[in-house]
């Protein structure tokens, strides 16, 4: 059984994000204060905050996005209030679903796993309707038919216990599943601390000797059969 994350994995959610973010920026002059580099800069690290802090059972969902609405408008001199932030994170939304996009490595490797007989799955923090909107508008749906997502159980990675949850949906014990995601310790580490074999899809060449790595899902079909 192999599970992939969805975000920086199969989605390219750095494209869309950058998208969405610059939209937002040029439909308030206020945030074109800010340079456009350095504004999809602090829209990532602020998301990366406060989505986290949403994970963490801290805040909600519409609370998180209020959240850094304001704390962006602040940094660019200004302020937004709790309507104001609504209708602006509605409008980054929109752009940044309009920009959704798979990697191109995700199709071939889909399609050699499929030949091979491979069952596959997703296991992913965030939102579930958004989570599972993403596989719908991808294609990937019927394609990864078990699914486990943070926002169905309450907990998120690095938990063991939504791999666990995983694990039960498919009915496989851990040791017979793989999981592959973009990032080294919420994803490759703590699948393999669950009991899963733990794949790091290293797309930005950060490196790691304890877990198996790969640089693209191409690779994937190769590395299984080492593995195996």
């Amino acid at each position: 059984m192999i599970f992939f994350d969805i975000d920086g994995t199969l989605l390219d959610h750095a494209a869309a994000e950058r998208a969405g973010a610059l939209a937002l920026r040029e439909r308030h002059p206020a945030l074109a204060a800010m340079a456009p580099d350095r504004f999809v800069e602090r829209w990532h690290a602020l998301a990366e905050e406060y989505v986290d802090r949403f994970l963490a059972g801290e805040l909600s969902t519409p609370e998180q996005r209020r959240a850094r609405l304001r704390a962006l408008f602040v940094e660019a001199g200004s302020s937004v209030d709790d309507p104001g932030a609504d209708t602006a994170f509605a409008y980054y939304l929109e752009r940044y679903e309009a920009a959704w996009g798979l990697y191109p490595d995700v199709a071939p490797c889909l399609a050699a796993l499929e030949g091979d007989g491979h069952a596959l799955g997703v296991i992913s923090n965030g939102d579930s309707d958004a989570q599972r909107r993403k596989l719908e508008r991808m294609g990937l749906a019927d394609r990864l038919p078990t699914v486990a997502i943070s926002g169905d159980i309450g907990v998120a990675k690095p938990a063991a216990a939504l791999f666990e949850h995983a694990c039960r949906l498919a009915g496989r014990a851990p040791a017979d599943c793989l999981y592959i995601g973009d990032r080294l310790d919420t994803d490759a580490r703590a699948a393999r601390r669950a009991g899963l074999r733990g794949v790091f899809l290293d797309r930005n060449g950060v490196g790691a000797e304890d877990v198996p790595r790969i640089g693209s899902l191409a690779e994937l079909p190769t590395l299984l059969s080492t593995l195996a």
